[in-house]
Parts: structure tokens; sequence; C-alpha cells
């Protein structure tokens, strides 16, 4: 596949808004898709427009605006709505919307089966599949890294089993705009969502159920029978990795069961660039340097 990503440039080189949102997709300098450029009032401009639409009518109007469009989902709830009304909308082929799943290696057993039951339930859909680099197995990660790496460092494990996998998913398939299932109604700093984003690194990232409740998610599964997971039904609402998710209480918030009694409510790909991130790319920058540096010093001698 090819290793070529786009991006989405401020034509402004201004902040577009300062929020935990959306993946860090790769950099590069090739720009095979059209750039799309938004400028801060433009930005402003598309929400205050697109905050009175009907999820469908935001769905539509990402198809036949943004290039470079896929779906980022875990299989959550609303990530489902989403697929379901997006395959009854009859795209022709060209126009369909594909999915990128990161399978961590650490998913519930009840999440895996209910990708293969989405896989039947929507054939016409691709899927494609990231794992943590080099890694098939949860016994693979776990000799290449360690037991329990959530714990004893748990900003590196997003980075292995999340972001790094997104980021190559973003080069390898030129994603230049994602469909997500975040809802203001989730809370913690969800709760100031946009229905469009461009995050620090370009990607635009649309969230068209943004105004929806759980209730009219669920309301919307049940009536039109999309299949989800069987975790909802014993007491979970957000459920991510095995190790970093519990049921929860009555009058908790929907995402209260995601890593208890932590000081964390989102992962990897949905904070801005970690700490880690961050570390990787000075290095990055520190390599190159200093082969500059180099080059500058044989020129010399060779003068």
């Amino acid at each position: 596949m090819s290793s070529r990503s786009s991006t989405v440039r401020d034509m402004d080189d201004m902040s577009l808004h300062e929020t935990e949102s959306g993946y860090v997709s790769g950099s590069g300098s090739e720009s095979s898709l059209p750039e799309i450029h938004f400028t801060k009032p433009h930005l402003a401009f598309l929400n205050r427009q697109l905050q009175f639409l009907e999820p469908q009518d935001i769905l539509r109007w990402c198809i036949t605006s943004l290039p470079g469009l896929f779906q980022t989902t875990a299989f959550g709830l609303t990530g489902l709505v989403t697929l379901d009304m997006l395959s009854k909308m009859k795209l022709p082929r060209p126009q369909m919307v594909d999915l990128i799943f990161l399978d961590t290696l650490h998913h519930f057993s009840e999440t895996l089966a209910l990708v293969d039951r989405v896989r039947s339930k929507y054939p016409l859909v691709n899927l494609h599949v990231y794992k943590p680099d080099g890694l098939e197995t949860t016994e693979e990660f776990a000799q290449k890294h360690g037991k329990k790496l959530w714990q004893s460092n748990d900003e590196l494990y997003d980075w292995v089993a999340k972001v790094e996998p997104a980021q190559r998913a973003y080069r390898e398939l030129q994603v230049a705009a994602v469909l997500t299932g975040r809802r203001r109604s989730q809370g913690g700093k969800r709760g100031d969502l946009d229905i469009i984003e461009v995050d620090e690194a370009g990607l635009i990232k649309v969230n068209p159920l943004a105004n929806w409740s759980f209730q009219q998610v669920q309301d919307y599964i049940q009536e039109n029978k999309v299949p989800y997971n069987e975790l909802l039904d014993h007491g979970y609402k957000s459920i991510g990795d095995w190790h970093s998710t519990q049921p929860i209480k009555a009058g908790e918030d929907e995402r209260a069961g995601r890593w208890k009694g932590a000081q964390k409510t989102e992962c990897g790909i949905h904070n801005p660039r970690s700490k880690f991130a961050q570390y990787l790319q000075e290095q990055e920058r520190r390599k190159k340097e200093e082969v500059l540096q180099k080059a500058l010093a044989d020129l010399e001698v060779a003068a």
C-alpha cells in the first residue's frame, strides 16, 4: 500500500479549536489528494450550518464535500448507527465510506464477534483492520512489550496499540477526513464537540451524531435491527479494551466505566499528540539535524 498521507491546512495558520479530538495522522509532503482548506471563519460557518441538520444530511454533505473520507469505529452504538445510515443511502461504490477498525489485540471477545456480524449484515462495506505493528496476537504483544503495559506505561500502550496503527492507516489509505462516533451527551470533554473539527495534524473529523442522546442512539439501533455489542445488555455503555472497561451504575455518565479510578477520560487517539508521540517526533527531528550537520561538515572538508 502507498505510504502517502494527506493533510488539511488552515490557510490562516490559526489554531482552530482547543479540544481533545481525533487521531493523529502521519505527516507527509505528497499531495495526491486535493487539499481541503478551511479558514477559521469558514469552519465556524460550516459548524453553524451543520448544527441544525439531521445526521443523514450531515453524512450526505460529507460524502459530496470531503475527499479521502473514512469512518473510524470501534463498533460502539453511535458508530453502528452511522454505518447503518450510510448503508441505507444506497451509494455507488466510489462514494461508499470504508471503515477503519483498530484491533488493539485487547478487545472483548464480544466485540470481535460483533465485527463478524457487522461484516455479514453489511457485505458491501470495506473494513480495514489495523493492529499493533508486526503483531497478531495478545501473546505476541505481551512478549514484546511486557505484561500489563497499560498499567506500567499507559501512554506507551496508547501509542503502540492505537495511535501508531491509526497513523499507519491514515498514511496507507490516504485518509483526509474521518467520521467519528463521539457525542456531546457522552460527557467529559466531549460536552462541547463541534460537528466538524480539524485536529493539530490537519485531519478533518466529523461527528455526525454529536447532538444525539444515548436514548436516541439506542432507539435507532432497536428500530432498525442494527447488530450491537452484547455487553450493552450487561451494564456497559461505552466499550473499549477489556482491561480498562467496566459496567456503569445508574446515573453515571456513559463513559464512567472507562479507565475507572484513573485520571483519564480519553485514549491516545482522541487526545492531542501524546507525550510519547512528541518524543518520537523530537528524536526524528534531531536525527535529520545530525544528518544535515554531517553533510555540511563533509562539504567543508571537501572544499
